[in-house]
């Protein structure tokens, strides 16, 4: 797998695809709606990116960004081959992928004033950096999303103490820690067992989903939506599960029987805890299908995406 997040103009988003769908991807963009992708690293890093334009019948548009404004590349190509070379050793992180191409800088026009720094009282900047740093260490959030969040902690009324350039500064800082943090993890972490025992559930035709809404509610209301026809239950765990984790709580697990007895729903809750001990995790749970199962103590150290 290449570490690295693709996003395509429909809005599809792949994590860590081979070299062959990253080859598969650029050969198929030149359609409406789908004539570009934007490649990240995994973790995503600012101002770092690879990405190509193609509309049918014409050429390929590649760029790639290490930097600032000054550190922004593009050439133009003939053919998918070319692109779909210097992106895969991009993604490599391959010395000599730029060799070959006859790359240019783009000017992207004049560059926009200095961003001023933020005029916070302690109590404001503690809050929404406690905030911030909570949604990081969650580990599901974008670069984006954690700036939206900067924007809008504060706000009351019309007073908005945090711009946009502000909000980006911030989160920016904040993630290149967390990521900093991150190279020190060895081996796999908690989470990382946590998706091992949900891929070996979804096998067993149990829907499992991660930071999956907002609440219970949406939970219930939502998750059969995103099943298999043939899933007999389901188990996940929604963005508030996700906030305790980060605090150092556990995660509480949800799960039932999307058809049958409190006994199928019993049995959905057994497979869940099995799957969770044989990934390694140490789990919580009476036995009882009205209670929740929990995983505890857990070590949350998610690696980062964005």
């Amino acid at each position: 797998m290449l570490e690295i997040a693709v996003e395509a103009e429909t809005g599809q988003r792949r994590i860590r695809v081979t070299a062959q769908e990253l080859a598969g991807l650029v050969r198929r963009i030149g359609g409406d709606n789908d004539r570009f992708l934007v490649v990240q690293r995994v973790p995503d890093l600012p101002d770092v990116h690879i990405q190509v334009w193609h509309e049918a019948g014409g050429d390929y548009t590649l760029e790639h960004r290490d930097g600032g404004p000054d550190r922004h590349f593009q050439v133009t190509v003939g053919g998918p081959e070319s692109v779909i070379a210097a992106m895969t050793g991009w993604a490599r992180q391959e010395p000599d992928w730029k060799i070959g191409l006859d790359w240019a800088p783009l000017d992207l026009g004049p560059a926009t004033g200095s961003v001023p720094p933020l005029d916070l009282d302690e109590d404001e900047r503690d809050r929404l950096e406690t905030r911030l740093r909570e949604v990081l260490v969650g580990g599901y959030a974008t670069r984006a999303q954690l700036a939206e969040i900067a924007q809008d902690h504060l706000v009351s009324g019309d007073h908005r103490p945090v711009s946009p350039g502000q909000s980006w500064q911030l989160v920016n800082r904040m993630w290149l820690e967390r990521v900093a943090e991150q190279t020190a993890w060895e081996g796999q972490t908690d989470p990382e067992r946590l998706i091992r025992a949900f891929t070996a559930l979804e096998q067993a035709g149990i829907t499992a989903r991660e930071n999956f809404t907002c609440c219970r509610s949406c939970g219930d209301a939502e998750i059969g939506g995103t099943s298999a026809p043939d899933a007999w239950g389901f188990v996940y765990f929604h963005s508030q599960c996700t906030d305790a984790a980060a605090r150092g709580h556990g995660l509480s697990l949800l799960y039932g029987a999307f058809h049958g007895s409190p006994a199928t729903a019993t049995s959905i809750g057994q497979a869940v805890a099995s799957a969770l001990e044989e990934a390694g995790l140490s789990v919580e749970w009476n036995g009882d299908p009205l209670q929740t199962i929990t995983i505890t103590p857990l070590d949350w150290r998610k690696r980062l995406v964005g």
